[in-house]
C-alpha cells in the first residue's frame, strides 16, 4: 500500500531507497525495592553502566581523530560526555539508590526528568532542544545496565539505497550509523533545531524529523522516497512516482555539483551590486564548512556552546581561546561574536529563577545584565580575541535604549581593565544589536545612532510578532515569514539602515532561504549569513538577479496584504 507522510525537511535532496528500522530509542523502566545491604551493589553496577558509555564515547571521540568522521561530531560528543558527568544526573542518582533502596534504572529515570524539567525553563530554543541529548545519553545507559549497549540496532544487514527510519537518533548514533551508507535519515520526534538535523545539514544527507508515527507506519525494506526539501515522505511509491523522483533525484545532484564551481565566484548581482554572503556557526570546528562554502566572514557565531550543560562557568581564558581560534582561522575575514543568549539555567550558579514563559523571560541581554560579573568575563575574552582578528561583538534580544546604553558601558569597562592590565585589543571593535523584537524594530531611529551595525533574527522577529511558538508543533502551521507584517517589518529594518548608512545583516532562516533571496535584495539587503550548506544555493539566486527589475516587483509584495496576490507576485519575481 502506498502513502504519504509529511514532516519537517531539515536537510535537502532527495533520496530513494528501502527502510531499515532502527529499534525504538525509549525503554521501559520498571520501579522495584532493594534490600540495604545490596545498595552498594547498585550503585556499582550504576557505576560500571556509566563506564561502559563513557568507553563507548572514548572509542567515538578516537574514530573522530582517526578523521573517519567529520569534526561536527567532537562537540555532539563533548556535550554528551559533559552531560554523563552532570551531577544531577550521576551522583544525584547514587544518592537516591542510597537513600530510598530503590533500583538503579528507577533512580537513573527519575533523575533525568529533573534534568528536563530544569532544561524546558531555558528561553534560547537552541538550547532548550538539547534536552534531548541528556535523554539520549541516559537512554544509553540504561542500555547499559540492561546489557544492550552501543548502537540502536538494526534490523537486517545494511545495502547502498538504506534510509534509517528510528523514533529518535542521537549525534553518536547518526555517526555509528554512518558506516553502513544510509542515503537519508527520518525520525519521529526532532526539530529545525535538534542536533540530528544540524548533523544531517552539515552531512548533505536529506533528511526529514518531527513525522510522529513514521517508526511505527513504515515497514523494515519498504520502498521510500525522501523529499528533504519538502518535508514529504512516499511509501511504497508507483513505478510512475518513482522514475518523475529519479528525474528530480539526478537532476538535484547535478544542481549540486555545479553549485561547487561558484565558491571562488564573488556574489555580484547581474547589474554589478556585490553582496556579502556570511555564515553562521556554532563551535570553532565549524569552520571547515565555512572555508569550503568560500563565505566572506562569520555573521553568527553563537558562544553559547560555552555554557552548555556544565556545574562550572567557562572563565575568561577557556572564551578566550575559543574566540582567537575562530579569528584566526578566518584569517582577517569577519568574525561576529554573539554575547550568549540563555536564561534561567541550573548550571548557571546563583540564577535560581523559572521562568512561566521562557520566550518572554529573562534571557540574552536581559540576563546579561543582570550576571555582571559573568558578562565582564566574556567581553573581556573577546576583546582580547579582537586583536587576533576582525572581531565583532553583536548583542541579542535589545528592546530599548537603556539596554544598548548599559552594554556599551560594560564594555567600556571591559576595555578599560585590560588597559589597566597592558593587555592589547582592537580599541575601535564595532558593536552591533540583533533587531529580533517589534520594539526594537519600531524604535530603529535610536538604536542606529548608538550601534555600528545591526543583525536582524528573523526567527525569534517572527516568533514575537506573531505571538506564535516556533518549536510549538500545536501552532507550527502558524509560523509564517511571508505573513505581510514580516516582511514590512524586515523591509523597514533594511530601509531605514539603509538610509541611515548602517550595514545590516539576516542572519535568521531568511537568510537561507532562497525563496526569499531575491526579494530581499529587492528591498536593499546587501548582507546574508546563514548555514554554510545554503550559501551557494544563495549565490547562485544572487548571480542570476537584476536589481532594477526585481526591486518594483518587491516593493509591490510588500504592499500587498492578499494571499494569493503575493504568491503569485512571488511566483514572477522568482521566475
Amino acid at each position: 500500500m502506498s502513502f504519504i507522510l509529511h514532516g519537517i525537511g531539515v536537510s535537502e535532496g532527495i533520496a530513494i531507497g528501502h527502510a531499515h528500522l532502527a529499534d525504538p530509542a525509549a525503554l521501559e523502566v520498571v520501579h522495584y525495592l532493594i534490600p540495604k545491604n545490596q545498595v552498594e551493589k547498585e550503585i556499582a553496577r550504576l557505576n560500571s553502566a556509566f563506564a561502559v558509555v563513557r568507553k563507548e564515547f572514548g572509542a567515538l571521540q578516537q574514530s573522530v581523530a582517526d578523521g573517519h568522521a567529520r569534526a561536527e561530531f567532537s562537540a555532539f560528543l563533548d556535550l554528551h560526555l559533559m552531560i554523563l558527568d552532570d551531577p544531577v544526573l550521576s551522583e544525584a542518582t547514587r544518592s537516591m539508590i542510597a537513600q530510598t533502596y530503590c533500583n538503579a534504572e528507577w533512580a537513573l529515570k527519575q533523575q533525568m526528568q529533573e534534568l528536563l524539567t530544569q532544561f524546558e525553563a531555558i528561553e534560547d530554543a537552541y538550547l532548550r532542544e538539547r534536552k534531548a541529548d541528556v535523554k539520549q545519553v541516559v537512554e544509553r545507559v540504561l542500555k547499559a545496565m540492561l546489557g544492550h549497549p552501543g548502537l540502536l540496532p538494526v534490523a537486517t544487514k545494511m545495502s547502498g539505497d538504506s534510509i534509517l527510519v528510528a523514533h529518535d537518533l542521537s549525534p553518536a548514533d547518526v555517526m555509528q550509523y554512518k558506516q553502513n551508507q544510509f542515503t537519508a535519515f527520518l525520525t519521529d520526534l526532532g526539530s529545525q533545531t535538534s542536533h540530528t538535523a544540524i548533523v544531517a545539514r552539515s552531512l548533505n544527507i536529506p533528511s526529514v524529523v518531527a513525522l510522529h508515527h513514521a517508526h511505527q507506519l513504515i515497514l523494515e525494506n519498504d520502498w521510500l522516497i525522501v523529499d528533504g526539501t519538502h518535508g514529504i515522505i512516499i511509501v511504497n511509491p508507483d513505478k510512475y512516482v518513482l522514475d518523475e523522483y529519479r528525474l528530480r533525484q539526478s537532476q538535484f545532484e547535478l544542481e549540486r555539483k555545479k553549485l561547487q564551481r561558484l565558491k571562488s565566484v564573488a556574489a555580484v548581482t547581474l547589474d554589478g551590486t556585490p553582496i556579502d554572503l556570511y555564515a553562521n556557526i556554532e563551535l570553532p570546528e565549524d569552520i571547515a564548512q565555512v572555508k569550503e562554502s568560500g563565505a566572506a566572514g562569520i555573521g553568527l557565531f553563537r558562544s553559547e556552546f560555552l555554557f552548555l550543560n556544565r556545574d562550572d562557568l567557562p572563565g575568561e581564558e577557556e572564551q578566550f581561546e575559543a574566540y582567537r581560534t575562530v579569528a584566526v582561522k578566518m584569517h582577517k575575514l569577519p568574525v561576529t561574536i554573539r554575547t550568549f543568549d540563555l536564561g534561567a539555567d541550573k548550571s548557571l550558579k546563583g540564577s535560581e529563577q523559572v521562568a512561566t514563559n521562557p520566550a518572554l523571560g529573562l534571557r540574552a541581554i536581559r540576563f546579561s545584565l543582570t550576571e555582571p560579573k559573568m558578562f565582564h568575563k566574556q567581553l573581556r575574552a573577546i576583546l582580547r580575541a579582537s586583536r587576533y582578528g576582525e572581531v565583532r561583538i553583536l548583542v541579542p534580544m535589545l528592546s530599548n535604549v537603556m539596554e544598548i546604553d548599559q552594554t556599551l558601558h560594560y564594555i567600556e569597562y571591559a576595555k578599560q581593565t585590560l588597559r589597566d592590565d597592558k593587555i592589547q585589543f582592537n580599541e575601535h571593535i564595532k558593536i552591533g544589536g540583533m533587531i529580533e523584537i517589534p520594539a526594537a524594530a519600531l524604535c530603529l531611529e535610536s538604536f542606529m545612532r548608538k550601534l555600528d551595525f545591526l543583525s536582524i533574527g528573523t526567527n525569534d522577529l517572527i516568533q514575537y510578532t506573531l505571538a506564535v511558538d516556533r518549536i510549538d508543533d500545536a501552532v507550527a502551521h502558524l509560523y509564517d515569514p511571508f505573513h505581510p507584517a514580516i516582511l514590512w517589518l524586515v523591509s523597514h529594518i533594511i530601509q531605514s539602515a539603509n538610509r541611515a548608512k548602517v550595514p545590516v545583516s539576516i542572519c535568521g532562516e531568511m537568510a537561507g532561504d532562497k525563496q526569499f533571496t531575491r526579494l530581499l535584495l529587492g528591498i536593499g539587503l546587501q548582507q546574508f549569513s546563514m548555514y554554510p550548506s545554503q550559501l551557494l544555493t544563495v549565490k547562485n539566486q544572487i548571480l542570476k538577479s537584476h536589481l532594477p527589475d526585481i526591486i518594483p516587483l518587491a516593493q509591490k509584495i510588500i504592499r500587498t496584504y492578499q494571499p494569493e496576490k503575493m504568491a503569485a507576485l512571488l511566483a514572477k519575481l522568482n521566475d
